[in-house]
């Protein structure tokens, strides 16, 4: 975790759990990461899996120029790297487990690095029901709320329960996709590259 953002979020949901797989959506208190919110957003898990965003920070809703919340989180992303993120979502939902993302983007032909956390919540105690996040660039572009990102591209991302990368100060290198096998069928996986 490279930003303070996303460490310190992790922190305090890390917290809240304590013996628990995940928190509750009750007790998220946003006046205790008020100076994190407009980094933050909150999913719904959907039957549809499409994950409409429930509540997304000011900083987020500046990357698109526009309200974030009701679109759909996999709308974020680019044709090729929806099935990768949306396998990501569901190791969260289905494991309830951290996991944590490069992303890449551009706006006005400048490309941007991004840190994204998704963190599994209970919603009145169901499983499978909301996800904790937080979404920030690394270095801040100077396009930032000047004119809207375009779609991401998943870079590389991981769970505690995989073996993290070598990471050096300039992060993840894209690296191949490769096909596991499944029980419920095929996913992908990033493999990483140091750079």
């Amino acid at each position: 975790m490279r930003l303070p953002v996303t460490r310190e979020l992790h922190d305090y949901w890390d917290r809240l759990k304590g013996e628990r797989t995940a928190p509750d959506r009750a007790d998220i208190d946003p006046v205790a990461i008020r100076h994190i919110l407009a980094d933050v957003f909150i999913i719904e898990v959907d039957a549809g899996r499409r994950f409409p965003l429930r509540l997304c920070g000011a900083r987020i809703n500046a990357l698109w120029l526009a309200e974030q919340k009701g679109r759909q989180f996999l709308s974020w992303w680019t044709t090729q790297h929806r099935l990768d993120i949306a396998e990501a979502v569901r190791q969260v939902v289905d494991q309830e487990t951290p996991l944590l993302a490069h992303a890449a983007g551009a706006g006005v032909g400048e490309s941007a690095e991004f840190e994204l956390l998704i963190l599994p919540l209970r919603h009145f105690g169901a499983r499978r029901s909301r996800i904790l996040g937080s979404f920030a660039p690394v270095r801040a572009p100077v396009w930032l709320g000047l004119c809207p990102i375009e779609q991401l591209d998943l870079v590389a991302w991981r769970t505690p329960s995989d073996k993290a990368p070598e990471e050096t100060d300039e992060g993840w290198r894209p690296g191949s996709t490769e096909r596991l096998a499944a029980s419920d069928g095929e996913c992908f996986r990033f493999n990483y590259s140091k750079t």
